[in-house]
């Protein structure tokens, strides 16, 4: 898992704009909002690349690479986290949040469900 906080590409007395990705080719692009307390994710994708951008609130993100590790890490406003192919993953609410995940595979749509290989256990700390 990589988090970086994207600054503003741009500022003038109008606000700012930030470049989220830059360069990075996506199929999908997904808002989710996630009640305080609940969890998503608990499962991996094969192909897919996972950008996860939090607009507002808190979530604890927890990724583990095979036979790694699981690596927790708290996502706030402006943070943007990628999870990559075979990284498992899990997204708990730690407030009422909203993101954005954008997508690159196959993983949307019609096709959410194609790249999805759910946990048997759920990853904790």
């Amino acid at each position: 898992m990589k988090v970086s906080v994207p600054q503003a590409s741009f500022m003038d007395d109008r606000g700012e704009i930030t470049d989220i990705l830059v360069q990075e080719p996506v199929q999908y692009v997904t808002l989710i909002r996630s009640a305080q307390g609940t969890t998503r994710g608990n499962h991996y994708h094969k192909e897919t690349v996972q950008y996860v951008y939090v607009l507002e609130g808190k979530i604890k993100l927890l990724s583990q690479m095979p036979g790694g590790p699981v690596t927790p890490v708290i996502l706030e406003r402006g943070h943007l986290a990628v999870n990559e192919p075979t990284e498992s993953h899990s997204m708990i609410a730690l407030e009422d949040t909203v993101f954005l995940v954008f997508t690159r595979g196959i993983r949307g749509g019609d096709d959410y469900e194609k790249d999805t290989y759910r946990l048997s256990e759920p990853l904790v700390e």
